[in-house]
């Protein structure tokens, strides 16, 4: 299985946690990686950090990737200067070369997923390209109508209905039909990536005790549970709004398969202080898969050799795993038996006596 990884940050720590994820031979075995980036590139960080470029193998086109080594497919050409820890506007554009490269491979499918090392969107975005997201960025290139981010971990998994919101706008931002979009996402994202045929989900509330009947707040009830409730005639089997703070507090999140949260902080506070390291980002809803750690990038440990690497790899697994369930979620229904109508159902009867 071909994963293209795009190699983040020149001067974060994607470059770190690649070549360590990859000096574990044991890694070959479940993918052939493809780092889109720089072959100079990733070799200074080899060079700065001491690590090994003994099994790199530059590579022109996708098709030559090879088994066993880490494919390093060239997005330029030109020498850049790496100063590991700097956070340097002028590398933005390199990094949104690597995922500009990353995604084409993906839609054209000459790779079978995406993993992204981390990114500064600061440094990417500029008055002539809009950056927010790498979630934002994959859904528009993708050509995807909805998508949904996903922080997952083996113990939990928290989807968001907003992303990347200043705190002022997500109330604005909240509305019945955005919920109902976000948790079709999200129940067909479980079955198809993660194989959960019936998936329970809890939807947490925009304000402080679910807003206590309406004293401070009335989203609860005029635009989460009807959501929730048009939801249900969807075939989605999500319950709530539960108060965010109790929720996590009490363990509740064990019952469930995953937790739609409003807003960033809302869902990604808890999951990292529950899985942080461990956990993986996930875009749901493309006709790509795409992963990610689930931390950014790092500049202030970068090129000090202290970077832990676990997410990245966690991040291939899960890419991996996801490709594959989607596999066999497509070849199990390839298929679907017919519903019949009252109508087709008269006109079997005409036709054989045996109904």
């Amino acid at each position: 299985m071909k994963i293209g990884i795009s190699i983040g940050d020149l001067n974060g720590i994607g470059g770190e946690i690649i070549l360590k994820t990859f000096a574990d031979d044991r890694m070959y075995k479940h993918c052939t990686p493809i780092v889109f980036g720089s072959e100079k590139a990733l070799k200074r960080h080899a060079e700065l950090l001491e690590l090994s470029t003994n099994n790199f193998k530059t590579i022109n086109n996708i098709e030559e990737a090879q088994e066993g080594k880490l494919n390093i497919f060239n997005c330029w050409q030109e020498n850049i200067s790496i100063n590991l820890g700097k956070e340097d506007k002028a590398l933005g554009k390199y990094a949104l070369k690597a995922l500009d490269e990353v995604a084409k491979a993906a839609i054209d499918k000459k790779i079978d997923a995406i993993v992204t090392a981390p990114v500064s969107k600061e440094l990417i975005n500029t008055p002539e390209q809009k950056f927010v997201g790498q979630t934002e960025f994959f859904t528009q290139k993708s050509g995807a109508s909805e998508s949904l981010m996903l922080m997952a971990s083996e113990s939990l998994k928290v989807g968001l209905v907003t992303n990347h919101l200043p705190v002022a706008e997500v109330a604005k931002a909240i509305n019945k039909n955005g919920i109902i979009r976000k948790l079709l996402t999200l129940n067909k994202g479980l079955k198809t990536a993660y194989g959960i045929e019936k998936p329970k989900i809890a939807v947490l509330s925009l304000n402080p005790h679910a807003g206590d009947g309406g004293l401070i707040g009335n989203e609860e009830k005029e635009i989460i549970l009807p959501a929730l409730n048009e939801a249900k005639k969807e075939g989605v089997l999500a319950i709530g709004p539960y108060p965010a703070d109790a929720f996590f507090g009490n363990g509740n999140h064990k019952n469930f398969d995953a937790v739609l949260a409003m807003f960033h902080d809302q869902g990604l506070v808890p999951f990292k202080a529950l899985s942080f390291g461990n956990g993986t980002n996930v875009t749901l809803g493309l006709p790509i898969v795409r992963t990610s750690p689930d931390h950014g990038p790092a500049f202030d440990i970068a090129g000090k050799n202290m970077a832990n690497f676990n997410s990245l790899r966690q991040a291939i697994f899960t890419a991996t795993d996801i490709a594959r369930h989607r596999n066999t979620f497509k070849e199990i229904h390839k298929n679907p038996i017919k519903k019949l109508s009252i109508d087709d159902l008269k006109k079997l009867q005409k036709e054989d006596s045996r109904y």
